[in-house]
């Protein structure tokens, strides 16, 4: 019965430390950084710091931006109350009476079409 336990032990240490073996094996090329898992965590690494960097420089462009269109609109702002105020005085001054019909005929524009000076030139001999 001991020989039988002793056997069993020992075939069970075998696997034990072949398991172990296997283990080691993948374990070691999960994490080789050219071709496993650590050259993806690595390249992933440098992806995130990349990343960081452009986002970085995108809220700096987004910042000045937003303060030029705060400028911009302080701007707008002030030119539409002048033009209010411009608007306000206008309405004080007294309406003109509309021009009639026979003076705007006059006023329209007319272009007359004239043929070009043919006494200077020769007939062809």
């Amino acid at each position: 019965m001991n020989v039988i336990a002793d056997f069993l032990l020992a075939a069970g240490a075998f696997t034990t430390a072949v398991y172990c073996l296997v283990l080691a094996r993948r374990l070691k090329r999960f994490t080789t950084l050219e071709t496993g898992m650590g050259g993806a965590i690595a390249v992933l690494s440098a992806q995130v710091d990349d990343m960081t960097k452009a986002l970085d420089q995108a809220r700096k462009s987004a910042q000045s931006s937003s303060s030029g269109l705060e400028d911009q609109v302080r701007r707008a702002e002030a030119a539409a109350a002048r033009l209010d105020l411009i608007l306000a005085s206008l309405h004080d001054l007294p309406q003109q009476p509309p021009p009639d019909e026979e003076m705007a005929e006059d006023r329209r524009l007319r272009f007359v079409r004239r043929r070009p000076d043919r006494s200077g030139m020769r007939a062809a001999e």
